[in-house]
This record gives structure tokens, C-alpha cells and sequence, in this order.
């Protein structure tokens, strides 16, 4: 059983690493598309209408194509991070307290001093406050992929802890997105997706092992999650948690599903999240405009708070509650993981655009700016750490 669990937690690893590259390259692609003479197609592309009719027109959905992206197509990311989280709650890395405690405190500090840096750069300004979770998030995709370009410098166990701290992370985001960035709630709406909820907890008592009927309510929850205010993304999440573990004959429709997403995910619905959002002119920018507070704030966030955050947590774990080091790493390799911690990216920009929604263009130029330096230098960073980390304990001594 432990092989079985250590050769799929592989897998999960270089799949992500790969597709870490493939987003990489969505990003670059907007960037470059954005900065060039196509420029102005670019943004025609990502603002094309689109609507959806149901219901003999009682249901109307007109929203851009970037809407679409990260309200529905990225339902699909949320859904595979909700089987994520409850396979590893269930047996995975957070199975027991003794696993979890320290990922669990580490993401937790993670998440709580990068906002507080944020939020002390962004005290003057009651619209780029909204902004403070944008720093709280972890790329799993972007940070795995770079530790397994590493290799074998890199123990496993470091890559096993980031993978925990980067899920706790999705959750801890999720319930961001819940909790804070829900407007104009509607009653009726929630109440009806609640009732959607209690199906699918239905088929998962009835012990309902297909897929399909959980992903067909799934849909309808995603309407009135929708229709609710907040964010319907969400509905994916909670789909996901009702989907059984196991079919009690060795199966797991959990599993299942888990990995007939991954592909999909990895190689289709994050790069285009990433094509549609990561385009940004450059036109104009200087030192003075990634010195202004909400870019400066998601960059000081990402890079110095998730490490300060992470490493300090983690210090804190290790010395007085009797968590201990990830098996065969250091101190010095283990602060280049916290390091690592800082590339946000794909949570990071979902995030922004929830907190400046609605709001001047400008915050969004500079949310994209924040991110894409703060991960980059996080990424750049953290690697050279591990580096030297690696270079300095095969050094004779």
C-alpha cells in the first residue's frame, strides 16, 4: 500500500513540474502578445463577448471571455483541488495530526504574514486594502515544477512538505474567496445550492459510484453558486469533497476522477487561465511603478513575508510542539523551500482580480505587475538557495 501511495504522489509531482513549464509558457506568450503589435487583438480576444441561454431564456449568462475562463473554466481547477484536499486529508500527507502539524502551521504562517505586509504598504489606500490576500497564495504547479528541475538535489521529503503546504494553501484560499470576497449575497440562491449540496451528500450515502450524476449537479450548484454572490468556482470545491474515496472493492472514484482531470488541467484550463490573465502592458513602466504600494506590497508579500511566514511557523513547530525537519534536508534547503513558498501566480492572480474588480484599470496593471515580479523573484530566489544549499553539503569538509 505505501508503494502504491508513494508512486502516485510521484506522479502528482512530475505532472505538476511539467505543467509548471506549460504555464510558464502561457504567461510569456500573454506577455509577449500584449507588448507587441498585436497588442490591441490581444485584448479584443480576451474581452470577447460570450451568452449562454438556458431555460427558454429564464437563465441568461452574457459575460467576456475572461469572465468565462475564471468563473467556469476554472470551476474545473477548484474541482480537482477539492479531490486534492480530501484525498490527502483522508489518506494522504493530513491523514494524521502528526503529518499535518507541521505543513498545516507552515502554510498558516504563510498565509498571515504576507498579508500583514501587504496590508502595512497598503494602509493609506481603503481600495488597494482589498488586495490583502493576493501574496497569501502558493503556485503548486510553478513551485514543484521547479524542485523537480532540481532533481536529486533536492531530498524528497522537501517536495512532499511543499506539496502539503501548497494544498492547506488552495484551502486557506478557498475560504478567503468564501468568507471575504462574497458581495450582494442572495439567500434564495445559496439556499437552492444548499439543497444541490444535500444531493450530492445523498449519492455519496446511497454510495453512488459514477461520476456523472455528481458532475451534473455539480453544474446546477455552479448556476445558483453563481446566482448567490459568491464566487462559483466554489461549487466545484464542494462537488469534489462528496465524491467517494473508495468503492469499497478497491476502486476509488476519487482517484479516478483525480487523474483523468490532471492532464486536462495541467495542459489546458491553467494555461489558458494564465493566457487570458497574465497579459499586461509594459509600456511605460519603470522602477517608480513597481514602488508603488500594491505591486511593492504583492511583491515584498510573496518574497519576504511566505518565507518569513513558512520558516518562522515551522522554526516555531519544530523547537516547542515537537514537529520535526522533512527526513534529509537541512535548515539551509529547507529555507529555500520557504522560499519556493513565494511563487503565488495562479491563486495570486485569481484573487487580485476578485479584489479589484469593478475598480480602476490601474490596480490591475499593478496586481499583474506585483504577481509577476514576486513570483519570479520568489522562484529565482529559492532555487539559488537550494543550489547552494546542495552545492555547499557535497563540499568536503
Amino acid at each position: 500500500m505505501l508503494k502504491i501511495v508513494q508512486r502516485t504522489l510521484n506522479q502528482f509531482i512530475h505532472s505538476q513540474s511539467l505543467s509548471g513549464v506549460v504555464l510558464a509558457l502561457a504567461a510569456v506568450l500573454a506577455l509577449v502578445a500584449s507588448n507587441s503589435p498585436w497588442g490591441d487583438a490581444y485584448e479584443r480576444f480576451v474581452h470577447l463577448p460570450g451568452e449562454l441561454r438556458m431555460g427558454g431564456g429564464w437563465v441568461v449568462l452574457s459575460k467576456s471571455l475572461l469572465h468565462w475562463v475564471n468563473d467556469l473554466w476554472m470551476a474545473v481547477f477548484f474541482f480537482l483541488v477539492g479531490l486534492e484536499i480530501k484525498r490527502e486529508l483522508m489518506e494522504g500527507e493530513l491523514a494524521s495530526r502528526a503529518q499535518a502539524l507541521l505543513p498545516a502551521g507552515a502554510a498558516l504562517g504563510g498565509m498571515v504574514v504576507p498579508a500583514l505586509i501587504y496590508a502595512a504598504i497598503n494602509a493609506g489606500d481603503p481600495v488597494a486594502l482589498r488586495g490583502w490576500a493576493i501574496p497569501a497564495a502558493t503556485d503548486i504547479a510553478f513551485a514543484l515544477g521547479i524542485l523537480v528541475l532540481l532533481g536529486s538535489r533536492v531530498p524528497a521529503s522537501l517536495k512532499v512538505f511543499l506539496t502539503a503546504v501548497a494544498i492547506i494553501d488552495d484551502l486557506g484560499a478557498i475560504l478567503i474567496i468564501a468568507f471575504f470576497y462574497t458581495e450582494g449575497l442572495s439567500l434564495s440562491a445559496l439556499a437552492a445550492a444548499g439543497v444541490g449540496v444535500l444531493v450530492l451528500l445523498a449519492f455519496n450515502r446511497a454510495k453512488v459510484m459514477a461520476i456523472g450524476p455528481y458532475v451534473v449537479v455539480g453544474l446546477v450548484i455552479w448556476l445558483f453558486v453563481y446566482k448567490s454572490g459568491i464566487h462559483a468556482t466554489l461549487a466545484g470545491v464542494a462537488t469534489a469533497l462528496a465524491i467517494p474515496l473508495s468503492d469499497g472493492k478497491g476502486g476509488s472514484p476519487l482517484k479516478t476522477a483525480e487523474h483523468a482531470l490532471h492532464p486536462w488541467v495541467a495542459f489546458a484550463v491553467l494555461p489558458v487561465f494564465a493566457f487570458v490573465n497574465a497579459g499586461v502592458s509594459l509600456q511605460g513602466v519603470t522602477v517608480t511603478t513597481l514602488l508603488q504600494s500594491v505591486p511593492l506590497g504583492i511583491t515584498a508579500g510573496l518574497l519576504l513575508g511566505k518565507a518569513m511566514g513558512v520558516f518562522g511557523a515551522s522554526w516555531l513547530l519544530i523547537r516547542f510542539a515537537g514537529a520535526r525537519l522533512p527526513a534529509g534536508a537541512g535548515w539551509s534547503q529547507f529555507f529555500g523551500v520557504c522560499l519556493l513558498c513565494g511563487v503565488g501566480f495562479t491563486m495570486s492572480l485569481f484573487i487580485g482580480a476578485l479584489a479589484f474588480a469593478g475598480q480602476d484599470a490601474a490596480y490591475e496593471t499593478q496586481l499583474k505587475l506585483g504577481v509577476l515580479c514576486g513570483s519570479l523573484l520568489s522562484g529565482v530566489v529559492g532555487a539559488l538557495m537550494l543550489l547552494r544549499s546542495s552545492a555547499a553539503g557535497k563540499s568536503p569538509s
